[in-house]
């Protein structure tokens, strides 16, 4: 399978034409894709389907003409439009550990003759008894050793620190764009189905980033909570001097801890666990990449938008919180920008945790 990359080789879609549809695998989250790889599927994640497609917007209002409720999250209507656009038969949806809504999403599917396959984080990070048992029983639902999955995760292993350093290149050389880091990392969920060729384009754009002169900023920032839908945010940052050098969750889902074993790293990820485990990787690296504020982006009608009251009670930094709906472009830049200006301005605080 190839991929599709823009001028300046960063992913965009798999092409779909001429895939073997019995091999694909849609996915509602991160899940452990190297159990995917290793039993021969491709994992495709059904939010980078939606919000990479060229008729986005409408994806949504199909979703609603085929009788999903306007209040609810455009992500689950992108990702079920995405499933019946590119027929999608297999589905593993996550239904413990990420958005509340994806149980009755995988019960639609269910009903349309879609074969899913549950899959579930534990409420406690700790208990790794829970997730081992989850990571065996993917494991077998595929008819794949689970000894297949560990030797895959070396594999993927080296091609996620490619990306580790694209990040890097973003925070402490300034080579690499905001926009560009969101794209490489957000990627990571499914390694757009083919990770041999997602490597050798990563090992590409990190020689053009390295050879690049660095990016000219007034000052840094971070965007924290889930990926942002609308499509204009990254570029108008940077066109009034902001350098988004922290994409939280995208970072989270390119692994970005060193671990021996899939339950190490699935329980170290912080995506699905409770919100004061994301503040420790946050506060780390708001100060490890020297933030100025945050942008904190919430879905409209998302559960996690209950978080940004903890958000706001444990980091002692500027935060702008942004809610939008659906795709297109944003219709916050006069907030984005008083903020921004705000920063220029604002004596920054060292960063603490209370609590």
């Amino acid at each position: 399978m190839n991929l599709k990359f823009n001028d300046h080789l960063l992913p965009v879609l798999p092409a779909m034409d001429n895939l073997p549809l019995d091999r694909i695998i849609g996915i509602t989250s991160t899940v452990p894709i190297e159990i995917v790889f290793a039993a021969g599927f491709i994992p495709l994640d059904l939010n980078n389907l939606f919000i990479g497609d060229a008729l986005s917007y409408k994806m949504v209002e199909d979703a609603e003409s085929s009788g999903l409720p306007r209040n609810t999250c455009a992500w689950i209507k992108g990702m079920y439009s995405a499933t019946r656009k590119y027929h999608i038969q297999r589905i593993i949806s996550v239904i413990q550990g990420d958005c509340s809504n994806n149980e009755a999403l995988m019960e639609i599917f269910q009903s349309e003759g879609i074969k899913t396959i549950p899959f579930a984080y534990p409420h406690d990070k700790a208990d790794t008894g829970f997730l081992h048992d989850q990571l065996m029983m993917l494991a077998d639902n595929l008819r794949v050793p689970y000894s297949k999955a560990e030797e895959m995760k070396k594999h993927l292993d080296a091609i996620r620190e490619k990306v580790h350093k694209i990040d890097e290149l973003t925070w402490k050389e300034d080579r690499v764009t905001g926009e560009e880091n969101h794209i490489w990392t957000v990627s990571t969920s499914d390694l757009m189905g083919d990770y041999t060729t997602f490597n050798e384009r990563a090992i590409r754009f990190l020689k053009l980033a390295r050879g690049r002169e660095p990016v000219r900023y007034d000052l840094r920032i971070g965007v924290i909570g889930i990926p942002p839908i609308c499509e204009d945010l990254y570029p108008f940052l940077s066109t009034i001097g902001a350098h988004v050098v922290f994409n939280e969750i995208q970072r989270q889902f390119s692994m970005p801890y060193h671990t021996k074993t899939l339950v190490e790293q699935y329980s170290q990820y912080t995506y699905p666990y409770d919100i004061l485990s994301r503040m420790e990787d946050i506060q780390q690296e708001i100060k490890q990449r020297n933030i100025r504020g945050l942008i904190h982006y919430v879905q409209s009608f998302c559960h996690r938008h209950i978080h940004d009251k903890i958000i706001r009670k444990h980091i002692r930094l500027p935060i702008l919180t942004l809610d939008c709906d659906r795709p297109g472009p944003g219709r916050m830049k006069t907030r984005i920008e008083a903020f921004i200006e705000m920063l220029k301005y604002h004596e920054p605080k060292t960063p603490v945790i209370s609590g």
